[in-house]
């Protein structure tokens, strides 16, 4: 029986990462999606990811993790799964953070192409192809939310948090802060995980030496499920990490350009790789 007949048999019983092992599929594309208490959205979020990537002719897979969440969302993420194989489900066990979902999903995935968004429906999955597209040129593209659906009043604290980022770190991205992103898997080379990682990653890629690019995204409003940050919530633990990543900022090894004495070429090598 051929190869990819055992697999359409054995579809539905087998974890999806037998089920690739078993049809000799290298994943290439990981989509990776953080989610808290958004069981109403992991469906049609899932859905429309499926469509937006129907066409893409690398191999690819959604990777969902659930951080730690008190509703449906897990459940929701078996049945997106069980309808799918190429829809993978992470669990933790107790709530971590953004930053924390982020860096599992990336870690449970071997693809060296990277994406992420938001799991609230309010990032756009449509802009993925064209920011996957622009790494033939760049290494990291971030989005840019250019008719932002939110309150005024968050509006106006990512202006300040704009600022402020410009005035302590010496790096002017307009919006740090949009979870829209495709880049390259060696652009983590040197970034390390904390709690707050997800608002400055563009900043700390673009601080390693790689090349990074900002564009304008489509952003929707929120139709289901409530937001889990307000304004109060992240302007005590923003200050604090402001000025650790500053730290950080200032004391990192920048890339260097070297001459091997048993070679005649030169080459310039990233801090991450010193």
């Amino acid at each position: 029986m051929p190869r990819s007949w055992r697999c359409v048999l054995l579809r539905g019983w087998l974890p999806p990462r037998i089920l690739r092992r078993l049809s000799g599929v290298s994943v290439q594309i990981a989509i990776v999606v953080p989610l808290y208490n958004e069981a109403d959205n992991v469906a049609p979020l899932a859905a429309e990811l499926r469509k937006v990537f129907g066409g893409e002719p690398r191999s690819w897979e959604i990777v969902l993790v659930d951080d730690g969440s008190s509703d449906g969302t897990w459940k929701a993420i078996l049945e997106a799964q069980a309808e799918d194989p190429r829809v993978r489900g992470i669990r933790h066990q107790v709530n971590r953070g953004q930053s924390a979902a982020v860096w599992t999903g990336i870690a449970g995935s071997a693809a060296p192409l990277l994406c992420t968004l938001d799991g609230d429906l309010q990032n756009d999955p449509a802009e993925l192809p064209r920011m996957l597209a622009m790494l033939d040129s760049v290494d990291f593209v971030c989005g840019h939310r250019a008719n932002r659906q939110d309150s005024l009043v968050r509006k106006v604290s990512s202006r300040i948090a704009r600022a402020a980022r410009k005035l302590v770190l010496k790096a002017d991205f307009a919006d740090t802060g949009c979870a829209l992103r495709a880049f390259r898997r060696e652009c983590l080379d040197g970034v390390f995980p904390f709690n707050g990682l997800h608002r400055f990653l563009p900043i700390l890629v673009a601080g390693g030496g790689f090349r990074c690019r900002e564009v304008p995204v489509n952003h929707r409003p929120r139709v289901a499920g409530v937001s889990k940050y307000g304004v109060w919530n992240r302007l005590g633990r923003g200050i604090h990490d402001l000025i650790g990543v500053g730290w950080y900022q200032r004391r990192r090894l920048r890339p260097v350009e070297l001459e091997d004495s048993r070679s005649a070429a030169t080459a310039t090598i990233p801090n991450s790789r010193c």
